[in-house]
């Protein structure tokens, strides 16, 4: 009540452009340590904490904003590791709905709940107070989990630590699912994924990368191999726009144009790699997807970026619909707002426009409003924007139902997720779901939530009982929009 709120500075936009490295100078938890203790000090230890509602992990914020301001760095990763897995992801890459959920923000700006976090984890890393947890005993129990983004890696982790014997497999090259090749480096660097993966690896956690389940393995030999298996898939079937001139050239997927820039700028070489070099760029949805195709198209050097977004723009205060401790839908800036480009609302595309070679050069597009539930075309609104380079950022629908979801035989929902009971088992008893495969295009919160508790229902399923920590069931929904 006494101490503003500060955040973490950002490097200077003229410089960070200029590189792939994170956007905070040293990295997002070495930015705020100089105030970190003061700030982790506005926590008011509420009586009812509802940061602790906002947070689908149910982190103990309180509890360890209370030991960094009296600098006890040691208890503080242990009552942050109790309840989340890898902070070092959340700390750079959740929205932050608990701090929306601070009682400080009924009427005040809101404890900086986010930076705290990850200058804990990263301490602990600087500290090595981070280490492998192996089990004390094995149980005999053989698990598979497929997919290795955040609920994969959960669900693995908490198994192996439980005493099973967990092989995460992973049809990329490498581990990490999204966190690896959908999220720029300038947001998270990878060194934070690889130093997990070792981690996970020492304490007993196979991976076997490289490997299409559904092609060089089928379900039915995972079930013959495993005692029991995990479907963390993802949500990985794209939203996609059948405009006129859909099949125009220079048309692409936001998941076809990040993965090849996160591998180059790696340092791998990626043949006839999607680029925005010297382009115009329109990017057609504006959530953090769309936020990272237009850092990533500046870096690269384009010529022009243009978001489009067909809702109208937010404003910038909640709104009567969304009051605290709701997640408002208020105008937000990212780090790759701030660097250039420009954001458009309220338009719809109608036509991509083609040249004689029949590649993309512009967008035919119009003005909406909404009237009466619909949308409306604003007439006399009607104009055409330059485009070489379009990009598809509208998110996904659900997850891939062929391969090893139809060779399991599990049951779909009405959303076409894969149905599972409150224990996470899908409908093919054995079979467990966690992530967005079940719950739908969500937050990474959500997803390492669901891991935890999919490793809970695992661990009962095959043991009799469990002692792993269960979050909110699959089928409860927060106060959080």
């Amino acid at each position: 009540m006494t101490t503003p709120r500060k955040v973490a500075e950002r490097r200077p936009v003229e410089e960070r452009v200029n590189d792939w490295n994170e956007v905070y100078p040293g990295g997002a938890g070495r930015a705020l340590l100089p105030i970190i203790s003061e700030q982790a000090g506005r926590c008011m230890d509420c009586g009812i904490p509802f940061c602790h509602q906002g947070c689908p992990l149910g982190n103990l914020i309180p509890e360890w904003n209370d030991l960094v301001w009296r600098d006890d760095w040691e208890d503080a990763i242990d009552r942050l590791h109790a309840t989340n897995n890898f902070p070092e992801f959340t700390g750079r890459l959740c929205p932050a709905p608990c701090e929306t959920a601070c009682v400080v923000g009924i009427n005040r700006d809101p404890v900086t709940i986010k930076n705290v976090e990850v200058s804990i984890i990263d301490k602990a890393w600087d500290m090595h107070n981070v280490k492998p947890e192996t089990p004390e005993w094995l149980t005999g129990k053989t698990v598979a989990v497929v997919g290795s983004g955040p609920a994969g890696l959960a669900t693995a982790q908490q198994l192996t630590r439980a005493g099973h014997t967990v092989a995460v497999y992973e049809r990329d090259d490498k581990a990490g699912g999204l966190l690896r090749y959908g999220i720029p480096e300038f947001k998270m660097e990878k060194s934070h994924v690889d130093r997990r993966i070792n981690q996970m690896q020492r304490e007993g956690t196979v991976f076997r990368t490289g490997v299409a389940v559904g092609e060089a393995i089928t379900g039915q030999q995972l079930r013959e191999r495993y005692d029991a298996v995990v479907l963390a898939i993802g949500s990985t079937v794209r939203r996609d726009l059948p405009a006129p001139g859909r099949e125009l050239a220079g048309i692409h997927q936001a998941m076809d144009f990040l993965p090849q820039a996160n591998r180059v700028a790696l340092g791998e070489t990626v043949e006839d790699q999607i680029v925005a070099t010297g382009k115009d760029v329109v990017i057609i949805g504006g959530g953090d997807t769309g936020a990272d195709c237009l850092g990533t198209s500046i870096r690269q050097g384009a010529r022009s970026v243009t978001s489009l977004e067909i809702m109208p723009r937010p404003s910038e205060e909640r709104a009567d619909a969304h009051p605290w401790p709701t997640y408002p839908m208020i105008y937000r800036v990212a780090s790759a707002h701030e660097e250039g480009g420009e954001r458009v609302y309220a338009v719809s595309t109608k036509e991509f426009v083609g040249d004689e070679n029949g590649h993309v050069s512009g967008l035919h597009i119009v003005e909406v409003e909404m009237i009466d539930g619909r949308f409306q075309e604003v007439e006399g609104s009607e104009k055409v924007i330059p485009a070489q380079l379009v990009l598809f950022a509208m998110g996904f629908t659900g997850p891939e139902t062929g391969g090893v979801v139809e060779q399991l035989g599990v049951d779909l929902d009405e959303r076409g997720n894969i149905k599972r009971d409150l224990d996470y088992m899908s409908s093919v008893e054995g079979v467990f779901v966690a992530g967005d495969a079940g719950r739908g295009q969500s937050l990474i919160v959500w997803a390492i939530a669901e891991g935890r508790g999919a490793a809970a229902g695992v661990d009962a399923w095959l043991t009799g009982s469990t002692t792993l920590p269960k979050p909110i069931p699959p089928t409860a929904r927060p106060l959080t929009v």
